[in-house]
């Protein structure tokens, strides 16, 4: 049975630092670099509901079901995103990755294959689960095309299946990688990492 840990994780120029109550004002001026709570089918919270974005995160932590991290590029020392595990189950050794934003100017650079390398690496070589999941907005095509790219693949979509900020509901389309599969993952998100850091 797995046992989910707030744990930094980093490689090369980006570390997942756990979320704490100190990191609102960083995540703030993150989520600014693109005005990203303009865009209505994620979860990005506008200036004023940061602190509340991150109170809910860490009560999530606490009651077992949600392991949130900060993205900070290690560079320029300044926070570019976050992401998290979220409806962790124990049971039958599963999470899901989700909550993921990134600054726009941090957008289709390496920073989300590092990122995704680090967590899936931590959830299937270190905590030993079975099966990772992804999970994103019926409308957000870049996200689909995202996962899609990682090597997840889709299940299916839940229609009716979540509440977004602006009161409508979304259906939410559904990924997973099992472990069977993340040998191969890996080496795809490798081989891209490589790809990125070398400019090609």
């Amino acid at each position: 049975m797995i046992d989910v840990r707030p744990v930094t994780l980093e490689r090369g120029a980006i570390r997942l630092e756990p979320l704490s109550d100190e990191h609102p004002d960083g995540l703030t001026a993150a989520a600014a670099d693109g005005r990203l709570w303009e865009l209505w089918f994620t979860t990005v919270p506008p200036p004023e509901g940061m602190r509340a974005y991150v109170t809910s995160a860490l009560q999530g932590q606490r009651d077992g079901h949600m392991c949130p991290w900060v993205v900070r590029d290690l560079s320029t020392g300044t926070i570019v995103g976050s992401t998290r595990y979220h409806d962790i189950v124990p049971a039958i050794d599963r999470v899901e990755i989700g909550y993921t934003w990134y600054s726009e100017s941090r957008q289709r650079t390496h920073v989300n294959t590092t990122c995704k390398l680090l967590l899936l690496a931590h959830a299937f070589d270190t905590l030993g689960c079975e099966v990772v999941g992804l999970r994103t907005d019926n409308f957000n095509f870049r996200s689909q095309r995202a996962i899609e790219g990682l090597g997840a693949k889709k299940d299916g979509v839940l229609r009716h299946h979540a509440a977004r900020r602006d009161g409508t509901v979304r259906d939410s389309v559904m990924y997973t990688i099992l472990a069977g599969e993340w040998p191969d993952v890996r080496r795809h998100l490798e081989a891209r990492l490589t790809r990125h850091v070398n400019g090609t």
